[in-house]
């Protein structure tokens, strides 16, 4: 009987673990699912080449607690200038980074 109540305490927590780690999703799900949230829909207003400055009128960016506004950020890279125009909807993400707001990844709106 003791071995019955073994056996069935294993199959238990083997048929949870299998539960657990087939419902937690992968690693690269939950990043992909962490880069969405951190992805804001935005409107390109001007890019400023010179200055490294690009001006997007946006919608809530929650990993900053920011409502839509328009605002001049700047980029990490200078290369993301030159994948967007004045006009064109994006998705973008931005951090806080040494008291100004950074743009450091930016795509074209789907």
């Amino acid at each position: 009987m003791k071995h019955l109540h073994t056996a069935l305490l294993l199959s238990a927590l083997l048929a949870g673990s299998a539960y657990a780690s087939s419902h937690t999703g992968s690693p690269a799900a939950m990043d992909n699912a962490k880069k969405d949230t951190a992805m804001a829909d935005g409107e390109i207003r001007k890019v400023d080449t010179d200055n490294k400055k690009i001006t997007i009128k946006h919608g809530e960016i929650k990993n900053l607690d920011m409502p839509p506004m328009t605002m001049v950020f700047q980029v990490k890279d200078d290369a993301l200038l030159g994948r967007v125009k004045s006009g064109d909807k994006v998705r973008f993400s931005a951090e806080k980074m040494g008291g100004a707001f950074v743009v450091t990844d930016i795509q074209a709106a789907k």
